[in-house]
């Protein structure tokens, strides 16, 4: 069997058996369909520990031709990953060709995380002006990531049904199609509630696109869902507003809302569940921003012998 005869398959049991989201599997097919640019389609019993030592090679000098950018060490994980998602695959269907635990991921410094401090948040709110129903939004929006965790995917792509003021939690889907509960903080629920009602039209989005530009389509056809750029921008300039140099972003308020869990007392496992982390080697990042508060508390209640 050829690679590109098994990939094909490959990639409809990522979608049907896996589970996986559209993305994931775009992904995949690029970082395998790069493996065949480098292999060449040969049948996948001629994939070997020597093909595999060569591809890590070719990866590592690999650049991109438009931007003549090299591939970051997590970018050729990626690609490995991948790889050795594939010859899992090969092996449950008794396909003979490389063991997948052949293939030793490299060792990968995870970057630092940037997050807001609480009073940083504080700031940051206080630079949205709320006379106009873009500044309710805005300000809705950035109480809700820092309330409940959400990655700016799962936000832009929220109804008004999908979630509940009243009780203020509902359910997301989130990474891996993976559904999760996303708990929500009374000012957020509250500013939420506000901006909604300032709303005179019937459209389902729960945030809205007040400029074409910054729209994106849905499902439905509905041209006026505020698009993830524009979120970005958004927060990007509520932030310089507040002196914040520091850069942030969407996904900064969700390192800021575990961050503000930790250092609260709350424990690894019950913040990787509100994250909706797979793996507790993910959240686990966490733990080292909160060196500083254990060091604090460790001067504040240790015993000294003096």
């Amino acid at each position: 069997m050829f690679i590109s005869e098994a990939l094909t398959d490959f990639l409809e049991h990522l979608e049907v058996e896996g589970g996986r989201s559209p993305k994931t599997i775009v992904n995949y097919q690029l970082y395998l369909e790069r493996f065949i640019d480098f292999a060449g389609d040969i049948t996948v019993d001629k994939i070997t520990s020597e093909v595999i030592r060569r591809y890590r090679l070719w990866l590592n000098r690999y650049k991109n031709e438009t931007t003549n950018e090299e591939l970051s060490l997590i970018t050729q994980s990626y690609h490995l990953i991948a790889l050795r998602g594939f010859l899992t695959y090969l092996s449950r269907r008794n396909i003979t060709s490389l063991a997948a635990d052949k293939i030793i991921l490299p060792k990968t410094i995870r970057k630092q995380v940037t997050f807001l401090q609480y009073d940083e948040v504080v700031r940051m709110i206080n630079q949205i002006p709320t006379d106009t129903e873009a500044g309710l939004r805005d300000r809705a929006i950035v109480e809700l990531l820092f309330s409940s965790g959400l990655r700016v995917s799962e936000l832009v792509n929220l109804n008004r049904d999908h979630i509940n003021l009243s009780r203020r939690e509902f359910m997301v889907r989130g990474k891996g199609q993976k559904d999760r509960p996303v708990f929500i903080s009374k000012s957020a629920a509250e500013h939420v509630s506000s901006y909604l009602d300032a709303r005179t039209d019937s459209l389902p989005a729960l945030f809205l696109s007040y400029s074409r530009r910054n729209a994106t389509p849905n499902l439905s056809g509905d041209y006026r869902r505020l698009s993830a750029r524009s979120i970005q921008r958004m927060i990007s300039q509520y932030a310089r507003l507040a002196g914040i140099t520091k850069h942030v972003s969407p996904h900064t308020m969700r390192h800021s809302f575990a961050t503000d869990l930790l250092m609260n007392g709350a424990d690894l496992r019950s913040v990787q569940s509100l994250l909706g982390h797979s793996n507790i080697s993910t959240t686990q990042v966490y733990t080292h921003v909160t060196d500083q508060h254990l060091k604090d508390i460790h001067e504040r209640f240790h015993s000294d012998t003096d």
